[in-house]
């Protein structure tokens, strides 16, 4: 665990932007102490690099959680994205220093606006967005959220780790058994029934977020034991590829 003061040096943002980031739930600490202190984890600052990631390309903060908050939010394809933007913008740099070098050589006579043009970038990033903020699977989450009382609410996420504690109880068989592909149908039933409707192509992002997210990870060996959200996952993925 790291404190506030520790994230601000190691990641060059000041205690003040961390807090902000807090008040409105983009990212919030693992844990507070007694006295008040914040700490954060490993998974909280690999959330916080990729929040940094888009800030550097230029999305707004409320875009940002929206993405990252998606239930299906897959990091490392995100990752893909990023980095295509990076490029995106590395080239639009490269292109305005040859721009200017160009002007310094003419004397700055010739008017020329190409090298400003933005519009492959601005495509791409709102490909992005939608991508990850705009899906069906997110706006149906959001719309069930508004509407369920706070009791249902953690009725539903009790109702979750109960399913992942009966995946534990198997986790000694082979994911590709009919116990553990019966458990993964009961999940996705669940989770359409009590969040968003799962496709087997958000069932499958799920299956690598429970091990890719040390957080879901965490909480699913706890409910199952130590093993298990590598087991579900497993099950997942020969339940939606048939491998």
């Amino acid at each position: 665990m790291k404190t506030v003061h520790e994230v601000s040096k190691i990641a060059g943002v000041s205690v003040r932007t961390l807090h902000h980031y807090d008040a409105i739930g983009l990212l919030k600490p693992t844990k507070v102490t007694p006295a008040g202190y914040r700490l954060y984890d490993e998974s909280a600052l690999r959330r916080l690099q990729t929040i940094l990631l888009f800030r550097e390309l230029r999305f707004p903060l409320k875009d940002i959680k929206k993405m990252v908050d998606q239930p299906d939010f897959d990091q490392m394809a995100a990752l893909k994205d990023q980095i295509r933007l990076l490029e995106l913008q590395r080239e639009h740099l490269d292109r305005l220093i040859a721009f200017a070098r160009k002007l310094e050589r003419n004397g700055g006579n010739k008017v020329d606006f190409s090298a400003f043009d933005h519009s492959e970038y601005d495509r791409y990033a709102e490909e992005a967005k939608e991508r990850w903020g705009g899906t069906d699977a997110y706006k149906e989450y959001v719309s069930r959220a508004e509407h369920q009382p706070e009791d249902r609410k953690e009725n539903a996420a009790q109702g979750l780790m109960a399913i992942f504690a009966k995946f534990g109880k198997v986790k000694h068989q082979n994911p590709s058994s009919d116990e553990a592909q019966a458990l993964v149908k009961e999940l996705q039933q669940f989770i359409t029934d009590n969040f968003y409707t799962c496709t087997p192509q958000i069932l499958a992002g799920l299956g690598q977020m429970y091990i890719g997210d040390e957080r879901f990870r965490k909480n699913i060996n706890q409910a199952g034991g130590e093993g298990t959200a590598e087991f579900a996952a497993k099950a997942i993925e020969i339940y939606t590829t048939g491998k």
